[in-house]
C-alpha cells in the first residue's frame, strides 16, 4: 500500500502541497502568537496605567502671565516711545494730562 502511494504522483504532489500547507498555517499561527503576546503585555500594562499629565503652570495662571506680560510691555513701549524717541520725560507717560492731551491730538481738538 506504501508503494502504490508513492508510486502514484498525484498523491506525492497532494501530500506535499499538504505538507506545505500545514506547514505554512503553523509558521503563520507562531508568528501571530509571538505578534500578540508582547502587545497584550502593553495592553494590559496600559490598563494598569494611569497618564496624568501635570502642569507646571495652570492655564488660568498661564492666561494671567500672558496678559500681565502685555500690559508690560504696552507700558515699556510707551515709556520709550514718549520720553526717548519723543522728547519728554518717561515718567510723565504715567500722568492723566498726558493721556488726556495724547487724546485730545487724536480726536482733533488739540494744537
Amino acid at each position: 500500500m506504501i508503494d502504490e502511494k508513492q508510486n502514484n504522483p498525484e498523491w506525492n504532489q497532494t501530500s506535499q502541497e499538504t505538507t506545505v500547507n500545514s506547514r505554512v498555517a503553523a509558521s503563520r499561527a507562531a508568528r501571530s502568537r509571538q505578534g500578540r503576546k508582547p502587545e497584550s503585555t502593553k495592553e494590559e500594562q496600559g490598563k494598569n496605567r494611569f497618564w496624568v499629565q501635570v502642569r507646571i503652570l495652570p492655564i488660568w495662571l498661564r492666561i494671567l502671565l500672558v496678559l500681565l506680560l502685555l500690559v508690560g510691555a504696552a507700558v515699556v513701549g510707551a515709556m520709550i516711545g514718549y520720553g526717548y524717541i519723543g522728547d519728554g520725560n518717561p515718567g510723565d507717560v504715567f500722568k492723566k494730562e498726558t493721556w488726556s492731551h495724547v487724546l485730545d491730538i487724536m480726536r482733533g481738538n488739540g494744537p
